[in-house]
């Protein structure tokens, strides 16, 4: 038994890095992208080869196992351990050295693969290698695994990129590893040449040969190339601390030629004839994997080829080349930069999208990336598709085409025991069908824990026996990651859902497509770790607080993992009450971007509310869930007593503000928003209203009704020019009005937030009888009706019914007045898409009525940062300021003279106002203005 407290102390006295023993620590490296996991016994994050090799030393002397851990991407459980955990991302993620004369960098083993690229692009190079998480798989990770991506046709595996390698071995030795044996342990090389018969004849010839010990690169005639070697070992053979990596010439222009096939079978069997013709890549996918196959040519299964030149107009010949040799349903080919990114990240999305069936049902890896030869993949894809009918399970596969290897989900049952047993006789039966076409159980990911015990399988008794060996030689105390590799632990052992509850949990949200199961919600979450990239890509928004923070526990992921620990109750052992689990969430901004970015759309978002719902359960709630959590009670309160202007005032003077914010939980950095003296109901009933056309109702969310009434004015006036008659919703003289309920639900008042809601529909009976559209000017609002309104009433048909008749502002116009003309308004803008609308209502409409209004630009991904509640909440302003600061703030600092400033979010307005001092309008408000100045000329 391990003295816990013992090794921490041990640990804390001669590691200069974080050493983490405590249960949020322990809990965010369960589990990687595998359907394993395993309890460590801490974490450590070294600051540099001293922290490592002390860690080392302490671990043998204790006998505790030590496991290297990257960005924890790994398909086969090879990045999870029950021992320390050395986390590289923290401190040992630096690029050392980058040499363009020699083409070679010099990385430590936590750096990501995209922060190598982009310092190697400005010089016409960049890493071979680049598999779909390129955005957060380290260099230590794509060296323990040997990954490859979707280059590797053109410049191979990451083995064939590695020149040097630093590595610590178990026993303390520090070894620089390199050709011609430099480096090799001692008895490495008579172990070789006492085998080299075996060496010589027991290892596939493919390109895609990643499984078991790669011992055949130290044969003489390869250059004994300890490095090379090394690769793909999976952490069983020493640490690594630093590599030296050679780089490519990277094509001055790409195209990008996507060519439709009617299925898969006919997309195989064409990939290895392609080939020839020199390509960059040869990826291929099926519809299944596809949410929407807007912008692919026709087919039901594509291949993605790339090519390159010197020119734009040379690559873009030479893909239409590769057209001309394929035989195709449809073909396209693409030179514009961001649509390649577009396409192709149609492709990368698909190692999430696989995770669930088209009708729903979860897949799972374990099968995730056998390869054979080019030529058999066909043949082999055939032979797979039967196995999958015999053991009646499905799957759709994709990947790397033109290396013949496949990833492929497979909807697997993993939580009873008969679908365990099937598990396992499916991977035995699959693995002898993989070596009868010649192929090897790993082509990319590696063998872990997936696919280590059938490796009698593809090499043999006497092969993997000598694989022990070699493991010996390296580490003679078995302590660097045990049970990879060799003497391997069951493949059906340590699965991380078997620690799930065995019933469902009692929920409050209805969780329509995952069954209405918070354990199948929770299992979303397989760790692809799109969350976990440092910069938000074009309009994404997911995650902004771990952008800000960079640690693992403001993650998506990070929060998902905790999440299941809750669950399981090992870990995390206070359920609903964990602190642990709400300091994770605390950073959350409720965004929504995880719902729509996430490519298994986890929806943290509502998790939140959920936990936070049966938290505080009967117990007293954060200051700020009563102050701003019932904003609508408050100012509904203020509104009929008619005390805004002494609000206001009060608010205005330092004494009072102090103690309103202290009182009501909000951060003192923070101003308090002014009230409006009249309410935009208010106004509108002493207005002359239009009496004809098609009646649409308009609804007073909190933020038009009383801080921004502007923002409705200017939508009555907008519609109404489009000829479109605009209606309240109803009300009760009593003071009943219509709420969607946001401020409710993100506080974890569901409580409240359903008996709001259900008071709504009541009002809202006559609407719903007449099918008349609802335009909601606030994003959030609207994303609330119609995704948060439906899950949590899901017992009420009214629900699904008022969701679906919710419009945004543009929805609206487009398709109740397509043949409005708005004002020219052309000028360019500058602003951010709302978070919320961006996950939830998607801008296709804003995008289309900016452009027929002459607004251009773009507006910028990620978060305000304000978040509703979130940045007004006290310890959330640095957090709140950074998040603006990510593209928000830079797009307006950076705005010509003369640019509208577009921000359709109260939140979104408030920080522009509060941390850059400008004023952001709602598209509304730039319409209107912009009919004002036509009609007055």
């Amino acid at each position: 038994m391990t003295d816990l407290s013992g090794l921490e102390t041990e640990l804390r006295g001669v590691v200069r890095g974080e050493v983490g023993f405590d249960v949020t620590a322990r809990a965010l490296v369960t589990m990687d992208a595998s359907n394993y996991r395993r309890v460590p016994v801490g974490v450590v994050a070294p600051r540099d080869a001293d922290d490592v090799a002390a860690v080392l030393e302490v671990c043998r002397a204790r006998g505790v196992p030590v496991v290297a851990r990257g960005g924890g991407t790994s398909i086969a459980g090879q990045a999870t351990g029950t021992g320390v955990v050395l986390d590289f991302t923290r401190h040992m993620n630096g690029l050392l050295e980058l040499d363009p004369g020699t083409r070679t960098a010099v990385v430590q083993p936590g750096l990501v693969l995209d922060r190598l690229q982009e310092a190697a692009a400005p010089h016409g190079l960049r890493f071979g290698p680049d598999p779909s998480t390129h955005g957060r798989c380290t260099l230590g990770g794509m060296i323990g695994n040997n990954s490859c991506g979707s280059h590797s046709v053109a410049w191979g595996t990451t083995a064939d990129s590695v020149r040097e390698l630093s590595v610590i071995t178990a026993r303390g030795q520090r070894l620089r590893l390199g050709r011609d044996w430099a480096g090799a342990p001692d008895g490495l090389r008579a172990l070789v040449e006492g085998d080299l018969a075996r060496l010589r004849t027991g290892f596939p010839d493919l390109p895609r040969r990643i499984s078991g010990y790669a011992l055949d690169a130290l044969l003489p005639e390869k250059g004994a190339d300890v490095a090379r070697s090394f690769c793909g070992s999976e952490g069983t053979l020493g640490i690594l601390t630093e590599a030296v990596v050679g780089l490519v010439e990277a094509p001055r222009a790409r195209a990008l030629a996507v060519l439709g096939y009617g299925d898969e079978s006919g997309a195989a069997e064409a990939a290895a004839g392609l080939l020839a013709l020199g390509p960059l890549t040869v990826e291929g996918m099926a519809a299944d994997l596809v949410r929407s196959p807007a912008g692919l040519p026709k087919g039901g299964a594509w291949l993605f080829v790339e090519t390159g030149g010197e020119t734009v107009a040379e690559a873009r010949a030479r893909a239409e080349a590769i057209v001309r040799a394929a035989d195709v349903v449809d073909s396209l080919v693409v030179t514009d930069a961001a649509a390649q990114r577009a396409l192709w990240r149609i492709r990368e999305d698909a190692s999430g999208t696989a995770t669930r069936m088209p009708d729903g049902t979860e897949a799972w890896p374990g099968w995730e990336d056998c390869a054979v030869p080019p030529a058999r993949l066909g043949p082999y894809l055939r032979d797979f598709r039967a196995l999958l009918a015999a053991h009646g399970l499905r799957g759709t596969p994709y990947g790397h085409f033109g290396d013949g290897c496949i990833h492929v989900r497979i909807d697997f049952d993993l939580l009873t025991e008969a679908g365990i047993g099937r598990f396992r006789r499916f991977s035995e039966e699959l693995a002898d069908l993989v070596v009868a076409h010649g192929g090897s159980l790993s082509g990319e990911h590696g063998d872990g824990q997936a696919r280590a015990e059938l490796l009698p399988r593809m090499y043999g008794d006497e092969t993997v026996r000598l694989f022990e060996r070699a493991k010996a030689v390296w580490d003679p105390d078995d302590l660097l990651n045990p049970g990879m590799l060799v003497r391997p632990a069951p493949l059906d052992a340590d699965l991380r859902f078997s620690v799930l509850p065995r019933r469902p949990v009692d929920v409050a949200f209805g969780y329509p497509a995952d069954g209405g199961d918070f354990r199948a919600a929770v299992r979303r979450c397989v760790g692809v770790a799109k969350c976990r990239t440092s910069t938000a890509a074009g309009p994404a928004v997911m995650c902004p607080s771990f952008r800000v923070t960079g640690e693992e526990e403001h993650s998506t992921r990070g929060r998902a993992r905790l999440l299941h620990e809750m669950l399981a109750g090992e870990l995390v052992t206070d359920g609903w009450r964990s602190a642990e689990v709400r300091e994770a969430l605390d950073l959350c901004l409720s965004c929504k971007g995880c719902r729509s970015d996430c490519p298994v759309g986890v929806d943290m978002a509502t998790y939140k509310a959920e936990f936070l719902h049966h938290h505080y359960a009967g117990r007293r709630r954060p200051a700020a869930h009563y102050s701003m959590g019932r904003l609508p009670v408050w100012l509904r309160w203020v509104a009929r007593t008619r005390t805004a202007p002494l609000l206001n005032r009060l608010a205005a003077v330092g004494l009072f503000a102090r103690a309103g914010k202290r009182l009501g939980g909000i951060a003192p950095e923070r101003e308090i928003p002014r009230v409006a003296p009249e309410t935009f109901s208010r106004w509108w009933r002493r207005r002359k209203r239009r009496t004809t056309g098609e009646p649409l109702v308009l609804w007073p969310d909190t933020f038009t009704e009383h801080l921004s009434p502007s923002v409705g004015q200017a939508a009555v006036r907008v519609l109404e020019d489009a000829g479109l008659r605009v209606v309240p919703p109803p009300s009760r003289p009593s003071g009943g009005q219509v709420c969607c309920g946001l401020t409710y639900v993100s506080t974890g008042q569901l409580d409240r937030a359903r008996a709001v809601l259900r008071r709504t529909l009541d009002l809202m009976e006559p609407v719903l009888r007449e099918g008349a559209p609802v335009v909601v000017l606030e994003p959030s609002c609207a994303a609330a009706l119609r995704g948060d309104l439906p899950e949590l009433l899901h017992d009420d048909p009214r629900a699904a019914r008022l969701a679906s008749a919710v419009l945004t502002f543009a929805e609206a116009l487009r398709r109740h007045a397509p043949d409005w003309t708005p004002p020219a308004v052309d000028r360019p803008v500058v602003g951010q898409t709302h978070c919320h609308q961006h996950a939830v209502l998607g801008d296709t409409a804003d995008r289309a009525l900016r452009e027929s209004a002459g607004l251009t630009g773009e507006l910028s991904g990620g978060c305000c940062g304000l978040a509703g509640n979130f940045g007004f909440e006290a310890g959330h302003f640095e957090v709140s300021k950074a998040c603006a600061e990510e593209q928000l703030l830079p797009s307006v600092r950076d705005a010509a003279e003369g640019t509208v400033i577009l921000a359709d979010g109260f939140s979104c307005r408030t920080q522009l106002e509060q941390l850059a001092g400008v004023r952001g309008r709602h598209l509304a408000e730039v319409l209107a203005e912009g009919l004002q100045k036509e009609k007055g000329s």
